[in-house]
């Protein structure tokens, strides 16, 4: 009688459990298809992260404002979401750990499109192509045309840690000595210093450095040395926001937005004014 008992006891909990897992399925909610824009509208608010420190694409002024072209089109985005944006400054070589871990939701920081980048995460552009270049005080790199042309331990230089200019420090000029930081102010210090003779940098960067610094003795190359394709990098398993940014940057190029924004930033320097 007993085990009579124990098994009709047995029978009730599993009928018991069986009803309570139908409950659940029929209330729980389906898994979102694109889970980072689903949290990026449930909380009114876009996170871009940024090194804001490399002008004229990202910079910050002397009241701390963060601004620039990409700055810009972040604020465009988040509009067109129609939530609050936050820009969350970043040291460049964090960046995408700080995506990787959900802490921005996206990432415009000139950041170069490469085949070792695009293996982690999602890009989307080029919105602006640039290239390497230097920014130096000897005429004789500001007149180079070919980076082997200063392959030597003579030439001491200075990049951005974790960027292509480090890459690509280290793959052309291998004999050069060469030293990293984490900001672009750290590195044009020390070329106005003399602690090294350049600093590799995307091109705007080195041009709008020599703006910045007038009387420093500053140059810059005429021509990039390299092609270098600038994109949005997204989180890697998200295709609807990436598919949602491809569509927003395809739309700011062929209505003239971009153009409209590279000419504010790149060819009208009254901006250089507000910062510090």
């Amino acid at each position: 009688m007993r085990r009579i008992i124990g098994v009709g006891s047995a029978l009730l909990l599993s009928v018991g459990l069986l009803a309570g897992c139908a409950e659940m399925t029929k209330t729980a909610a389906p898994p979102s298809p694109s889970p980072v824009l689903a949290q990026i509208q449930a909380r009114g608010e876009l996170v871009v992260g940024t090194a804001a420190n490399m002008p004229p694409l990202n910079m910050t002024t002397k009241d701390g404002k963060v601004i620039g072209l990409e700055p810009d089109l972040a604020r465009m985005m988040a509009e067109e979401m129609g939530v609050k944006l936050t820009l969350k400054p970043i040291v460049f070589p964090n960046l995408l750990t700080a995506l990787d871990l959900g802490q921005v939701d996206m990432v415009l920081s000139g950041m170069t499109i490469t085949g070792q980048r695009n293996m982690k995460v999602a890009f989307v552009g080029p919105y602006v192509t640039s290239g390497k270049s230097f920014l130096t005080k000897s005429q004789t790199l500001a007149a180079v045309t070919e980076a082997t042309q200063v392959n030597s331990p003579d030439t001491t230089l200075v990049a951005l840690r974790n960027s292509t200019s480090q890459q690509f420090v280290e793959t052309v000029l291998p004999k050069a000595r060469l030293t990293l930081v984490d900001t672009y102010d750290e590195a044009v210090k020390m070329v106005i210093e003399d602690k090294v003779k350049a600093m590799v940098a995307d091109y705007p960067i080195c041009v709008i450095s020599v703006f910045r610094y007038p009387d420093k003795g500053l140059a810059s190359l005429i021509t990039p040395l390299t092609y270098e394709p600038i994109g949005v990098a997204l989180p890697a398993k998200d295709p609807l926001l990436t598919n949602w940014v491809q569509n927003f940057i395809i739309t700011a190029e062929t209505t003239g937005t971009l153009e409209r924004l590279k000419a504010k930033w790149f060819k009208d320097a009254s901006w250089l004014t507000q910062l510090p």
